[in-house]
């Protein structure tokens, strides 16, 4: 599952917190929201100057009962966990990424930024164990991913949608199947895993090492078979991610693109027009899929479902990414359903017709609203779709 089920509302008295009999007030307070959002089956919450904390249930935010809070009053509660090096970088950049986790409750990715000048916290939930492929509603030809033994596999989507949890199904699949060198560079370290049939190293930006491409310029020595890439955010990244894919290395990343399409215009268009001949044939050569995913409230429970486009790198796929004629892959991919692909639009009207997913929520969530309109027989001035699609 991507999302927890049942939420509930929560009193004052419970937001106080049970923190640790050894840990300051602050602390007491921090450990009670994060325990509140737990309790509350909520993916994610936040904390932000003169509203009431807020968690996220099944896509949708709810307030939890308690007072209204202040900017101040947030930064004290969060000031006991951090260090020195964390509260200078703080007030230095005026946002900080880092990983918290309280024993027998779980661990929490947690961002702390200013906005009209005041502090704000936006937290993720963690589950504790890292998830199964096989628990988390995604197509059959996903797991197949995990077999690879070199190229470029990319996990890509929108923030919360669930990038993190399935490069971690796939890392753990690998994990207990073969042995393998795995290390991975992330902002923060999110799931922990446990060495099974392979040697796993996780390196956290910041604390192990300065930047994602600081890592990646050393990686290769270290010698991984498995390379997991948090997200790959500039062109030095991607072109170490480009070399390592084909040098035997297995990379596994993500990037906040919504198609397959975009995703390789996103990483051609990174770097200079003389380069993107040389980088359109890197990827010919060393692509091996790309999943896109989204999110959507799951209407059997109060879960969220998957809705993915899959991208398989065929041979006529790898000769359209050479000769630069990507607006031939949506069809592409639309009729390779036989080598496991299937389109965004393709995965939404199969949830739809399988009762998981609502119409207007489906069509909010496509790619190509129209397409898919047409697809599962909604007209544009059907009730239904009352407000903008996005």
């Amino acid at each position: 599952m991507y999302a927890p089920t049942d939420a509930m509302k929560l009193s004052p008295a419970a937001l106080a917190g049970t923190g640790h009999a050894s840990a300051p007030a602050s602390s007491a307070r921090l450990d009670g929201w994060l325990r509140a959002l737990v309790d509350a089956g909520g993916s994610d919450l936040l904390l932000v100057n003169d509203a009431p904390a807020q968690v996220l249930v099944a896509g949708n935010w709810r307030p939890l009962d308690g007072d209204v809070l202040h900017g101040e009053a947030i930064l004290d509660a969060f000031d006991a966990v951090l260090t020195s090096e964390q509260r200078d970088a703080f007030a230095r950049e005026r946002d900080l990424d880092f990983a918290h986790q309280i024993d027998g409750l779980g661990r929490f990715r947690i961002n702390l930024h200013y906005q009209r000048g005041t502090p704000a916290v936006a937290v993720r939930s963690i589950p504790g164990a890292p998830p199964k492929l096989a628990d988390l509603g995604l197509p059959d030809a996903v797991q197949s991913l995990a077999s690879f033994n070199s190229g470029l596999v990319l996990v890509t989507g929108g923030t919360g949608h669930g990038k993190s949890t399935t490069i971690a199904g796939l890392i753990e699949h690998i994990n207990q199947k073969r042995r393998a060198h795995i290390l991975t560079v992330e902002d923060p370290i999110e799931y922990l895993f446990a060495n099974g049939q392979s040697i796993i190293e996780q390196r956290e930006v910041g604390d192990d090492t300065p930047t994602f491409a600081s890592a990646l310029r050393h990686v290769l020595r270290q010698k991984p078979d498995v390379i997991v890439i948090g997200e790959m955010r500039d062109l030095e990244t991607m072109a170490a991610a480009l070399t390592a894919a084909e040098t035997g290395h297995l990379v596994l990343a993500t990037l906040h693109t919504s198609s397959a399409a975009h995703t390789l215009a996103r990483i051609i268009d990174v770097f200079p027009a003389a380069q993107q001949g040389q980088v359109r044939a890197q990827l010919a050569a060393s692509l091996r899929a790309i999943l896109c995913q989204r999110l959507l409230p799951d209407q059997l429970n109060d879960g969220m479902v998957p809705a993915v486009e899959v991208m398989m790198a065929t041979p006529a796929i790898r000769r359209t990414i050479r000769e630069n004629e990507t607006h031939l892959i949506y069809g592409m991919i639309e009729t390779g359903r036989r080598v496991g692909m299937c389109t965004m639009e393709q995965s939404l009207r199969e949830l739809v017709d399988s009762g998981r997913v609502s119409p207007t929520d489906a069509v909010a969530g496509a790619s190509d609203p129209l397409r898919l309109q047409a697809m599962i027989g909604m007209v544009a001035d059907d009730p239904m779709l009352a407000g903008e699609p996005k």
